[in-house]
């Protein structure tokens, strides 16, 4: 089989480098540039599928100025055949789906379209760390008509033209079986990717990129680059802490650390304060027209994903963020969700007593599990019959590709993991105008150390919102509203994607969000595996509290732990009373993922680690030694203040 394999691979900043400009935005025109961290490991899925097929074709394609051919140069060392950059000033300023239209043009002027009678597959990073949307990937399959499987591990051919995927989702993994040609995005958690060789690199040397512009692939679309991209960065602002400093524990020995750390906690020092917004600096508005571009789209819609049966708690958060949408917009808007699956009926009760205003149920025997193909056709259609002014969806795994694809339907650009919404105005200097009412999303960027506000100027306005970041609202027992069933216009190809396995284990996604304390480990607790972290956590258990394990990324990339207990940037947003890290020494990127937690405390062995600026209560020890102390004082009755379940 004459295969062709293609990683599409992004050249970034490092996040520690970038720097805020005098307009509010960023400037990465100083920062060193890397191959994006995900996007290796795309790069190596590519190089393992070719030792079944070693007469593959390799194709490295990449989007942006010329210095990304440094990122090309190593692809081709690595192994890579072929490179392909595509570059012209007129795509400055591409948000995602501009990105994913022009790289999709790219790869269709090169000959790789659905109806090739060769096959191929495409090879993307899961997401990039200057962005973090996880987009690109199902905006280039969605254009190119392609099926897709997106957070996947491993990645192998059965060699009757399909490719066997293990995808991450929450709480653990599933099988698919995907036909060639098909985009497949890599998570970090794969095969790590290999360094250059020096025959790689001679060759790399001797190895001509070709560059190509927009006029050069017939790329005519107006929605390119920034004056095209359906959404724009209106400002970005530091993350700082906003806890007060730290209360650290005093003595000369572990014990002594314990007790002083406990005789504070008791005390109720340091007890995380209601959180409110720092005022922003209001600009003085111009005295210009106030334009209404919503036209006839109205309303907020929302989707219900259904796992094990239920509604994922997920799904649930969304009607709080939505209700506050509805209130600040005015005039009776409603919340309608789309609740899809097999014998799902029973379900809008639920949705009803959270919230939303109608549910529209969408039921084929089919869809008994989520797949983005039929999914994605049947919300599109939902959409442009009730002609929503906003979307929102939860940032899983399901949502972060759903989203995109859909966006990429409907024209919509898309805002990833959002942690805040609300309803604002747009500011139009230059056409002298005021939008207004228009959604502000929110939204962590950069490594997890910036925070952007995104608009969005096609409707409907999509966003996904970050699980764990907005509370599941007060459910209103025997609360109803209108049920009203759909019937889509299916096709046999929205179902090439065939699930083969899905495994969920006990703990993970769903354990997490209800504890209300979680122990986590980081690279500071892997000498017995996170041992005694879990160890602290059945303690508190056995006290008949509500208490879960976790981890840091790093902890899950070595493999001792599932994703689905990852807290941070590419993990989990969590909100317990208490949040215990244990030998984490503070990246921002896990910063983000706990600080709502009621009260932190910190466990580690470095009094200058970064993960003191962030808690309430700090020890300084080894982890071997004080975390056994604390489980002793636990079966002893000290339960971080909080009180049993009855």
């Amino acid at each position: 089989m004459a295969l062709t394999i293609i990683s599409l691979i992004k050249q970034v900043p490092l996040p520690s480098e970038m720097r805020m400009g005098e307009d509010g935005l960023m400037d990465r025109t100083k920062a060193k540039s890397i191959i994006n961290i995900d996007c290796q490991f795309g790069l190596e899925a590519g190089l393992q599928l070719k030792k079944k097929y070693p007469d593959a074709r390799m194709i490295a394609c990449s989007m942006g100025p010329y210095s990304f051919e440094t990122a090309l140069k190593t692809a081709l060392s690595m192994g890579y055949d072929e490179a392909y950059l595509l570059s012209d000033r007129k795509l400055g300023g591409s948000d995602t789906y501009a990105t994913g239209l022009a790289l999709s043009t790219l790869l269709m002027h090169l000959g790789f379209t659905k109806e090739s009678k060769e096959p191929f597959i495409i090879f993307t990073g899961r997401q990039t760390s200057d962005g973090d949307t996880a987009h690109v990937p199902s905006q280039v399959a969605e254009n190119m008509g392609l099926p897709q499987a997106t957070f996947v591990e491993r990645v192998e051919a059965d060699g009757k033209g399909n490719i066997i995927a293990r995808r991450i989702i929450e709480g653990g993994y599933q099988e698919l079986q995907l036909p060639m040609p098909c985009v497949v995005s890599l998570a970090p958690t794969g095969i790590a990717p290999r360094k250059p060789s020096l025959s790689g690199a001679i060759k790399a040397r001797n190895t001509p990129i070709t560059v190509l512009g927009v006029d050069d692939i017939n790329l005519t679309s107006p929605k390119i680059g920034l004056a095209g991209s359906p959404t724009i960065v209106a400002n970005v602002q530091n993350i700082t802490s906003d806890r007060p400093p730290v209360m650290m524990a005093e003595g000369s020995g572990d014990k002594e650390l314990v007790d002083s750390f406990i005789a504070q906690f008791e005390k109720g020092g340091n007890t995380l304060q209601k959180k409110e917004e720092k005022e922003r600096k209001a600009k003085e508005t111009p005295d210009f027209p106030v334009i209404d571009t919503r036209e006839g789209n109205r309303g907020i819609l929302t989707w219900a994903e259904v796992v094990n049966g239920k509604i994922s708690p997920s799904s649930l958060e969304l009607l709080t963020p939505s209700r506050n949408l509805a209130e600040q917009l005015g005039d009776d808007t409603k919340i309608t969700t789309v609740l899809i699956g097999k014998n799902v009926k029973p379900l809008a009760k639920t949705l009803f007593e959270y919230g939303s205003d109608e549910v529209v149920l969408v039921e084929d025997d089919r869809l008994e599990e989520y797949l983005v193909l039929p999914f994605s056709d049947i919300l599109t259609q939902v959409i442009r019959k009730r002609k929503p002014e906003i979307a929102i969806f939860a940032a899983t795994t399901a949502g972060r590709e759903l989203a995109p694809r859909i966006g990429m339907r409907t024209g919509s650009g898309v805002t990833a993991d959002c942690t805040g919404l609300e309803i604002g105005e747009y500011v139009n200097r230059k056409d002298k105008e005021i939008i207004r009412p228009i959604l502000h999303s929110r939204r962590p960027t950069y490594g997890e150390s910036k925070l952007a506000t995104i608009l969005g100027f096609i409707y409907p306005q999509i966003s996904t919102a970050r699980p764990g970041t907005f509370p599941i609202p007060k459910r209103q027992e025997g609360r109803t509203g209108t049920l009203s069933t759909f019937k889509p216009e299916l096709k046999e190809e929205d179902f090439v994607v065939k699930i083969r396995k899905t495994v969920r284990g006990e703990g993970g996604l769903q354990s997490l969000q209800d504890a209300d304390v979680i122990i986590s480990g980081g690279r500071g607790a892997t000498s017995d595996n996170l041992k005694l972290v879990k160890e602290l956590a059945s303690a508190l258990k056995e006290k008949g509290i509500k208490a879960e394990w976790a981890s840091s990324r790093v902890v899950v990339d070595e493999g001792v732990a599932e994703y689905a207990r990852q807290v941070g940037q590419t993990g989990r947003t969590v909100r317990p009373k208490v949040y215990v890290a244990v030998g984490i020494s503070g990246a921002i990127q896990h910063i983000y993922g706990m600080k709502e937690s009621g009260t932190i405390v910190a466990i580690d062995h470095n009094p200058k680690a970064s993960i003191f600026s962030h808690a309430d209560f700090g020890i300084v020890g080894e982890y071997e030694d004080v975390v056994p102390e604390l489980i002793d004082r636990v079966k002893g009755g000290f339960t971080f203040g909080v009180e049993p379940t009855k």
